[in-house]
């Protein structure tokens, strides 16, 4: 209990930006928080003070609009790795990570050790861009990061922490590993629009457009093998038959699938 109402103290200490802290309280330890002999009786809320409006004083006029964009400008922070180069995080985030052992780490220290980990899963952007271009290798390499403490949560939050929410799981490994900078998801399905066209007949292309307007709101797990099957439902009103007799064969349907997503992924501009 001295030790849990420590935890508390700690998370109460005040600092500029601070405005909120979370406790995981696994063992239920907060049902034991009120314990009179320790706390002693509750205390009655002080009174409120009304405060006598200071004297104004003449001051030079002020652009009110510069002055409400710098107070709602997120504040960030650059962080330094080991390959010399800054990456650029929320500096209000106030989230933690956990080490395998169970002890939290920052934001800081998770990236650190995410960037240091990665040579062991690609040797260099055009590994990663092929591992990831293809739901196959993505998932083994998904299911690799997180055999190592890198899971879909923790990855969404770093995701969040780098102010890149509306862009790719992709993005936050490209960005930790080699500094690039993140693509919002709306700006890959332009780019693939581009290609698709070239490689694809009219009707893979209405499917496979189905298909991007899902991954743009709501993200890379909409390519994942295991979401083909709902997706050809979801378009062709739950009529398999439809699907084939639109876009081919299972097997040319799964290569069609599979294929287009190398091209959301491509590098260059």
């Amino acid at each position: 209990m001295i030790e849990f109402k420590q935890i508390i103290g700690r998370g109460t200490r005040l600092y500029e930006g601070k405005d909120y802290f979370t406790i995981y309280d696994f063992v239920k330890a907060h049902h034991h928080f009120s314990d009179p002999e320790w706390d002693g009786e509750p205390l009655a809320p002080e009174p409120k003070v009304e405060r006598e409006e200071p004297m104004m004083r003449e001051t030079q006029p002020q652009d009110v609009t510069q002055t409400t964009e710098r107070a709602e400008r997120p504040r960030k922070a650059r962080i330094k790795l080991a390959d010399g180069k800054a990456r650029t995080i929320q500096h209000m985030m106030c989230t933690t990570f956990w080490h395998p052992d169970g002890t939290p780490m920052s934001a800081q220290q998770f990236m650190e050790m995410l960037f240091g980990s990665l040579p062991e899963f690609f040797r260099d952007e055009v590994e990663l861009r092929r591992l990831w271009s293809d739901p196959v290798t993505r998932k083994t390499l998904l299911v690799g990061l997180a055999d190592k403490g890198f899971g879909p949560e923790q990855l969404v939050e770093m995701q969040r922490i780098i102010d890149a929410e509306r862009s790719d799981l992709f993005d936050v490994l490209a960005h930790i590993a080699y500094a690039l900078p993140p693509l919002t998801r709306d700006q890959r399905v332009d780019k693939a629009k581009v290609v698709i066209p070239l490689e694809f007949n009219s009707k893979q292309q209405a499917f496979l457009d189905f298909v991007l307007s899902h991954y743009a709101e709501v993200g890379v797990e909409e390519l994942a093998p295991e979401k083909l099957s709902p997706l050809l439902r979801l378009n062709y009103h739950d009529s398999i038959t439809d699907a084939v007799k639109e876009l081919g064969a299972p097997d040319e349907i799964q290569r069609v699938f599979h294929g287009f997503q190398k091209y959301l992924y491509a590098g260059g501009s």
